[in-house]
């Protein structure tokens, strides 16, 4: 079972609204001044309007690079969802820990801020640093000024754990997320005068309907890469808006899509289809109004990642986690991002994916207690393979 500092601090971060709007100082601030207790310096990196910091701190100054223990602070809301108790209480009942973020991933933080001490005076001959962003569940668009930072640092951690709900079982790959907005501008008109306008939703329809094609192409023709729930890759369209009238030729049209594609598969050049397909049509457009066109917007690019069962990070993890075996994950991490800056990585941490983002989200006591003997066994470590 998991000890009662360690719970403490799970729960009080769980009591923090760092919904990803909000500000997540609050959280940052106080594990901060808790380092500070402890003699330990935290670089902070910032949002451009200051309101939101990344936090970086390493426990064993002046020994070789280390480990990163990486998780984000922010979380996604609750609007609407059907929770049977207030979603900041941190309520311990029947055995877990409940609260939005308790899952995905305030508990793994938790747990690895209870251990600083024990890092401190470790006799590990590797240093271990602590590294909570901002703005994953948007885009991971924090970690990646922290990144940029340990870079003109000249900070060089050897591997990189991160703690996402994978049941304590290490996770060696995920699909990555890219999501773009299209906005189509046409030419109003009449709608019993339709050839003196442009359609603009009739446009949009016509790249959306590529990028259904391409999903069909994905599930027919695309290599598997077996261990996903969905062994190939996807893309799909969540939003579309546009017209003001039954009567009203549209001007102005707006979709969303993304792709969620296989570490082995190229996101930029499935983007760059969607991009020269919408250019293939403008063309006519202008004929019929010059400023008609497409434009497009990244909203997110989160890539895949991809590691391997035979990586020393990952066969530290399994000795820590105590699990024999590897895993796959669908969702996205900040993985991807740290395994491109050169810094080997895993993803493994307490609790499941399925609790996380739900009504009445949860992790067990138990898979607490299993990612404190994780931190206790890594303060332990004699190598790092």
């Amino acid at each position: 079972m998991i000890s009662a500092h360690a719970l403490e601090l799970a729960q009080t971060l769980v009591r923090m609204n760092t919904v990803s709007h909000n500000s997540n100082l609050e959280l940052i601030h106080f594990i901060r001044d808790h380092l500070a207790k402890l003699g330990v310096k935290s670089r902070l990196t910032f949002n451009d309007d200051k309101t939101k910091a990344n936090l970086f701190a390493t426990l064993g100054e002046g020994k070789p690079a280390g480990v990163i223990l990486s998780g984000h602070t922010d979380t996604v809301p609750w609007d609407g969802q059907d929770w049977t108790m207030d979603p900041l209480s941190a309520l311990v009942k029947d055995g877990n820990l409940y609260g939005r973020g308790s899952a995905d991933m305030k508990a793994f933080i938790g747990i690895a801020v209870s251990h600083a001490e024990q890092f401190l005076n470790s006799d590990a001959p590797f240093a271990v640093h602590l590294a909570f962003s901002y703005e994953e569940e948007i885009g991971c668009f924090g970690v990646k000024e922290l990144i940029a930072d340990l870079r003109d640092a000249n900070i060089k951690p050897l591997a990189c754990i991160v703690g996402e709900p994978t049941s304590m079982i290490p996770a060696i790959a995920h699909k990555g997320v890219y999501r773009y907005k299209c906005c189509v501008r046409g030419k109003e008109a009449h709608s019993s005068l339709t050839p003196h306008s442009v359609n603009a939703i009739e446009m949009a329809a016509r790249v959306v309907g590529r990028v259904r094609d391409m999903a069909e192409d994905f599930e027919k023709n695309e290599p598997r890469f077996e261990g996903f729930d969905v062994p190939f890759s996807t893309s799909s369209v969540g939003q579309f808006h546009g017209g003001i009238a039954d009567n009203v030729v549209p001007r102005d049209a707006e979709f969303r899509y993304e792709f969620r594609d296989l570490p082995t598969a190229n996101a930029a050049q499935m983007q760059s289809e969607v991009v020269a397909y919408a250019k293939s049509l403008e063309p006519a457009m202008k004929k019929v109004a010059p400023a008609a066109g497409f434009e497009f917007e990244t909203i997110c690019e989160i890539p895949s990642f991809l590691g391997s069962k035979d990586d020393p990070v990952t066969r530290l993890a399994q000795e820590l986690s105590g699990e024999k075996g590897t895993t796959l994950v669908a969702f996205g991490t900040e993985a991807g991002l740290f395994k491109n800056a050169g810094i080997s990585t895993v993803v493994c941490g307490p609790g499941s994916i399925q609790q996380a983002h739900q009504p009445d989200e949860y992790v067990s006591l138990e898979q607490l207690g299993r990612c404190e003997a994780f931190m206790q066994g890594l303060a332990r470590t004699r190598t790092l393979g």
